[in-house]
């Protein structure tokens, strides 16, 4: 009799959460062949078809929602077990090597790596800032634990074969960074239509690295400076000659000087965010992952005026 297995539970959780086989294989670091065995080995295990099949991705069926619901409860108690089980063979002594693109290591791994810290005194963090591709390599050489990427439209798609990865959820959105003197600085939600006519400074880097030009879809948007870091956009911001794109993810990285106002209804690149370990990351690894799960789902409330 088929029985239902970890691997399973956690591929039906993911194809579920991202609509698609191929969406959790990226996720998960898997082949889509690898996907299809695992949701036929639940099916089989539950008796009961998981998914209904659409013409472009998947839903769970009646049977499904309930597997995805109890697989969630069982996968959180799981990693929280490996934790504990972890922290009382004292594996949070040592050191730890993090990574992230420029805008997740603005905020959201300084904070993890605090959270981190507060919890286990004795384990050292250390944060290095690359493009997601570059990441990706060093940690199959084995130079970094947890990689911070970003993937979806418009980036490189990285090798996640063999990795484990878990997607990221930031409940704050896009806005965009003007200066205090700005007509638009007292405002508390902008629409996209207020956007019209502005002059924007336009991310420019590797490739690999999420890029923000303009606001999707404004109609010919005068781009007037292009700039690879990030005090650079701010400090044009701040004089007052351009404004600039900011994700959710860094809003509170903004200067004094600088006012970060969120946008009504965006619309934002097919991307996702995602914490990358190892296949079998250590015990420190999956703490730091906590953590970084942890700060991403509290960077909801907006940015104070």
């Amino acid at each position: 009799m088929a029985e239902l297995t970890v691997a399973g539970l956690r591929t039906v959780f993911e194809v579920a959460r991202q609509g698609s086989f191929s969406g959790a294989a990226t996720v998960l670091g898997y082949t889509q062949s690898a996907v299809s065995r695992q949701v036929a080995a639940t099916e089989a295990a539950a008796g009961s078809e998981l998914f209904e099949r659409l013409p472009r991705g998947v839903r769970p069926t009646a049977a499904g929602e309930v597997v995805v619901r109890r697989a969630g409860r069982v996968l959180a108690e799981l990693d929280g077990a490996l934790e504990e089980v972890a922290g009382v063979r004292d594996r949070f002594a040592g050191s730890l090597v993090a990574s992230g693109f420029p805008t997740a290591t603005a905020v959201l791994l300084p904070r993890a790596v605090a959270r981190t810290r507060a919890r286990h005194p004795g384990l050292r963090v250390a944060l290095q800032e690359a493009a997601s591709p570059v990441q990706v390599r060093r940690l199959r050489a084995g130079q970094v634990e947890v990689a911070v990427v970003a993937v979806g439209d418009g980036l490189p798609a990285p090798d996640l074969d063999g990795l484990r990865a878990e997607t990221l959820h930031v409940p704050r959105g896009s806005g965009v960074a003007v200066g205090r003197a700005h007509r638009l600085a007292d405002r508390d939600v902008l629409d996209v239509e207020d956007l019209v006519g502005e002059t924007w400074v336009a991310g420019a880097g590797p490739a690999g690295e999420p890029q923000f030009g303009a606001w999707p879809g404004l109609s010919e948007p005068h781009i007037g400076y292009e700039a690879r870091h990030w005090a650079t956009r701010f400090g044009l911001v701040a004089a007052g000659l351009a404004v600039t794109v900011v994700p959710g993810l860094a809003a509170d990285s903004v200067p004094r000087d600088v006012r970060w106002i969120p946008v009504r209804n965006p619309v934002v690149p097919d991307r996702a965010l995602l914490a990358v370990t190892a296949g079998a990351p250590s015990g420190a690894a999956s703490a730091l992952v906590r953590a970084i799960r942890e700060e991403a789902a509290a960077l909801g409330a907006p940015a104070t005026p």
